[in-house]
């Protein structure tokens, strides 16, 4: 994991992206990795004031007009499944609690892992549950990404944005983040944010 994020990465990173000025960064990781067009974005406060989770909650309209609920998290240690889908369940069920009078979109969950644990080689994987019946996908509104750092191969040149943003996370080839940082200028924006952050920071 990239040395910017040891200690707290969740909340150091929900302290610096959850902003109006910041929206861009956040708009960018999320089309990057589901795939998407984003049209509109809303950071949603946190609405029962209870331990915060996660690096944001979002809600986003698409450039097709479809409502999502996204949350972003870093996960480490143990018990790795259940902490994904707790903060899946955590998420979703936050619609309820703000009271705006929001309809109850889909909700898709990026989760970050600084270990492989899936058995496949990819760095990427979703998750998605289906029932064994074949007329019935209610189950296929979950949606869940897992990102799995160790797993990116650093000998990519080229580097499209997935990797970059990939290769950033990790931290572990500093040519090609930098090379990342030239390239994206939403990553050299968070690098810059993380890099005033930890100025700042007092101990």
């Amino acid at each position: 994991m990239n040395r910017k994020f040891i200690c707290n990465s969740n909340f150091i990173l929900r302290k610096i992206l959850n902003s109006e000025e910041n929206k861009n960064i956040i708009k960018d990781f999320i089309e990057t990795f589901l795939h998407i067009k984003i049209s509109a974005l809303k950071i949603n406060e946190n609405p029962d004031n209870s331990k915060e989770y996660g690096i944001v909650d979002v809600r986003i309209i698409t450039k097709d007009n479809t409502e999502l609920n996204v949350g972003i998290q870093i996960i480490d240690g143990d018990y790795i499944q259940s902490k994904m889908l707790l903060y899946y369940a955590k998420i979703h069920s936050n619609q309820v609690l703000y009271g705006d009078g929001r309809k109850l979109a889909k909700t898709i969950t990026i989760n970050v892992l600084d270990i492989s644990f899936f058995n496949s080689k990819d760095f990427h994987s979703k998750i998605k549950l289906k029932t064994n019946l074949m007329d019935d996908n209610i189950l296929e509104t979950v949606e869940m990404h897992v990102l799995e750092l160790p797993k990116l191969k650093d000998e990519n040149k080229k580097m499209t944005k997935e990797e970059a943003w990939t290769m950033y996370l990790s931290g572990k080839n500093l040519e090609l983040i930098e090379k990342a940082k030239a390239k994206y200028a939403n990553i050299n924006k968070l690098d810059n944010l993380l890099l005033k952050y930890w100025e700042e920071e007092k101990i």
